[in-house]
């Protein structure tokens, strides 16, 4: 997207992975950090000019319709990071980011939808070899494999643009996609509707499919507790903590909320014991 316009500047949510910086930082372009609501929505008004963006993270799928609003408001100049909505549909002339790693077991590649074309010669990735972390949890243990994982993650720092590897396109195109959705919408209505009365996230309208279940606690030992018992639960995103325009909201969203996993490799036992740890836990 970067490269294919003449983008001078370009604001990016506070709220955010510092993956993000890279590419901006590797093309000179300008940027400014914004800050977001309690409900994940842009609390600055910002003015574009023709040659800037406005990028927005529609977060954990919850916010189809507000994007919708952004369109309306910056048109082409709005890139929506659509990286945790893998099934929202893009929006006529606007830029979108997708990423099958977050909802497959794949280890590169994405989808962007996008008007413009980059006039670049692009290779293929190659990842049968860097796929171990995902091909031994099938035999064994996934905790078995962080360290290929680790390993894995660090390849794609500073990688140039390359067209997803031939494995990855096989193995996405294999995919009975109605019934992941399927699943994760399962799963996620059995979380939220035991969860909504505790959770501390208030408008939780999903009309996507979700990517996890985001829950806010202030028991920010809640997380422990549950990787101590076999559940893993990422943190998003710890290198918030250190800008110096970041909110207390921003810093409440790193340190409270609990995204708990609600995927196809999942059923209602795995969403039953999850559920036991937090209540027993109140």
């Amino acid at each position: 997207v970067l490269k294919a316009q003449n983008i001078k500047k370009i604001y990016i949510p506070n709220f955010i992975c510092n993956s993000i910086i890279e590419p901006l930082v590797d093309l000179s372009i300008s940027y400014e950090f914004y800050n977001i609501d309690s409900n994940f929505e842009i609390i600055q008004e910002i003015d574009l000019l023709k040659d800037e963006r406005i990028l927005y993270v529609n977060y954990f799928a919850l916010k189809s319709k507000y994007v919708k609003r952004l369109a309306d408001k910056y048109q082409n100049n709005l890139i929506i990071d659509n990286t945790q909505d893998f099934f929202e549909n893009p929006l006529k002339n606007i830029d979108t980011i997708y990423s099958p790693r977050k909802f497959f077991g794949v280890s590169d590649g994405g989808y962007l939808y996008m008007n413009h074309l980059l006039e670049e010669l692009l290779t293929f990735d190659e990842s049968y070899i860097h796929s171990s972390q995902l091909l031994g949890r099938i035999d064994k243990k996934a905790s078995l494999f962080y360290n290929e994982y680790k390993k894995a993650e660090q390849r794609l720092i500073n990688q140039p643009i390359k067209k997803m590897s031939n494995l990855t396109n096989k193995i996405l195109s294999s995919i009975d996609y109605e019934r992941i959705k399927q699943k994760r919408k399962e799963n996620f209505e059995y979380l939220h509707n035991e969860l909504k009365e505790i959770n501390l996230l208030e408008n939780i309208d999903i009309k996507s499919t979700p990517f996890i279940y985001p829950f806010i606690t202030n028991d920010v030992q809640l997380r422990e507790k549950l990787i101590k018992n076999k559940i893993y639960i990422a943190k998003y995103w710890s290198e918030v903590l250190d800008r110096d325009s970041i909110s207390n909201v921003e810093i409440d969203f790193v340190n409270k909320l609990m995204p708990l996993p609600i995927d196809q490799r999942y059923d209602f036992d795995d969403m039953y014991r999850i559920l036991k740890i937090i209540k027993d836990n109140i």
